[in-house]
C-alpha cells in the first residue's frame, strides 16, 4: 500500500488519535504481543530469555505469568534452530513471534532466514505461507563492538517475500508490529536498543499502520511556502533528521522530515511528492554505504523524478569501517544531527533565495 502525502497522512504525536498514554518504546512493543496473543491463539513468542528471565530486554516483562510456558517459550541459544522450528510452525498453521535477542546474531539463522523464509510460499505453489513475525534490537546498541552492532536491513531488504518494518517512535513499534503479527506474509521488525527506554503517547487499544506509508514528521505542507529540502529515513535515525531540521528551521531552512516506517514495500511515491516541492533530497540511513537502503532509495528517485532535481541527492550513512567500540568513535561514525545539516545545507549551496 502507498499514499502521497499531499494532503498529508501523518501519524505523529500530533496526530495521534484520542485514548493515547505516555509509554515506553519496549511497553509499546509488549503490548502490541499481548494484545495480539489474546487475540488469537495460534500466536506464540519464543526466543533467548524471553520468559524466565522476562526478555533479556524486559520487553516480554510479565508474558510467561499471562500466557504460560507453551506460549512464551525460552529457547535454545541457537538461532538457526528455533528460526527453522518457526517456519515449520507456520506451514503447520501457528503464527510464531521469533525475538533475536540481537539482529547481529540472526546471521546464524541465515539459511532459515534467506533461503526458506521468504520462498516458502513461492516454491510450494502457494501451499503454505510462512506468517512469522521476526523481532529484536538492530543496529548499534552501544558499545558493543564490531559484531554485535549489525544494522541489517540493507542485507534483507535486498531479498524479495520479506516486509521489513522499522519503528522510529513509541506509538509506532505498537502499530507496525501489530501489523506484522497479522500478516501472512513474514515480516522482520527491525527495533533500536537505543530506544527502548524512550518514552511517547501511544494508542490505547488495537492500533495498526499500514505498511508502505510514510509519516511527515517535519514540513510545510498548509501550502504557505514549500520546504527546502526532503530528509528521508527510518527507524532511530528519524530523531536525528528531527534534531537537524529543528535547528536549521534557526537559520530560517524548512525541511520535509519523512519517516519510511517501512522499507519493505516502500513509499517512494511520498518521497516524490515531497521532492516535487523542495527539488533537493538528502537520505540518512544507518546502514554502510555501498548498497545500502539509501542507495536504492536515491537510485529510484533518479529512476522517477530525475527532472525535479536541483541538486544531486545526497546520503548520510554510517561511515564505512566496523563499528567501533569506543564509545567517541562509535558516535561519530554513525549518522547524526551535523552530519545531516552539513548535507542539508551542501544541497542548498548556490540556491537563489
Amino acid at each position: 500500500m502507498t499514499a502521497t502525502l499531499d494532503p498529508p497522512n501523518p501519524t505523529t504525536a500530533h496526530h495521534l488519535p484520542e485514548g493515547t498514554r505516555e509509554i515506553a518504546f519496549r511497553e509499546a512493543l509488549r503490548e502490541a504481543m499481548s494484545q495480539e496473543m489474546r487475540r488469537d491463539q495460534r500466536i506464540f513468542l519464543m526466543g533467548e530469555e524471553v520468559a524466565q528471565y522476562n526478555g533479556a530486554y524486559k520487553v516480554s516483562q510479565g508474558m510467561l505469568d499471562e500466557f504460560g510456558p507453551k506460549r512464551i517459550i525460552d529457547s535454545p541459544i541457537s538461532e538457526n534452530g528455533f528460526a527453522g522450528l518457526a517456519v515449520g510452525a507456520a506451514m503447520y498453521g501457528l503464527r510464531p513471534i521469533i525475538e533475536f535477542m540481537s539482529w547481529s546474531f540472526s546471521l546464524v539463522a541465515a539459511d532459515q532466514l534467506l533461503n526458506n523464509v521468504p520462498k516458502m510460499l513461492y516454491m510450494s505453489g502457494g501451499q503454505w505461507g510462512c506468517p512469522v513475525t521476526f523481532r529484536g534490537n538492530n543496529g548499534a546498541g552501544g558499545q558493543l563492538g564490531s559484531t554485535h552492532s549489525w544494522t541489517t536491513e540493507a542485507i534483507y531488504s535486498n531479498i524479495p517475500g520479506l516486509k521489513i518494518a522499522i519503528p522510529s517512535c513509541p506509538a509506532d513499534a505498537k502499530g507496525l508490529l501489530t501489523t506484522a503479527i497479522r500478516d501472512d506474509d513474514p515480516v522482520f521488525n527491525l527495533e533500536s536498543e537505543r530506544m527502548l527506554s524512550d518514552k511517547g503517547p501511544v494508542p490505547e487499544g488495537e492500533y495498526t499502520i499500514p505498511f508502505g506509508l510514510a509519516a511527515l514528521r517535519r514540513g510545510t505542507w498548509s501550502g504557505e511556502r514549500d520546504s527546502d529540502c526532503t530528509l528521508v529515513s527510518f527507524g532511530r535515525p528519524v530523531n536525528f533528521c528531527i534534531e537537524a531540521a529543528d535547528e536549521l528551521a534557526k537559520d530560517g531552512i524548512v525541511c520535509d522530515v519523512l519517516d519510511m516506517r517501512t522499507i519493505r514495500p516502500l513509499d517512494i511515491d511520498s518521497i516524490i511528492e515531497s521532492l516535487k516541492r523542495t527539488n533537493r533530497i538528502v537520505v540518512v540511513d544507518q546502514c554502510w554505504p555501498f548498497a545500502s537502503v539509501a542507495s536504492e532509495v536515491i537510485t529510484q528517485v533518479c529512476e522517477k523524478a530525475f527532472d525535479y532535481l536541483d541538486h544531486q541527492p545526497l546520503r548520510v550513512n554510517t561511515d564505512d569501517v566496523p563499528t567501533p567500540y569506543a564509545k567517541n568513535l562509535e558516535a561519530e561514525y554513525l549518522p547524526h544531527k551535523g552530519k545531516i545539516m552539513a548535507a542539508v545545507k551542501t544541497t542548498l549551496a548556490g540556491a537563489t533565495a
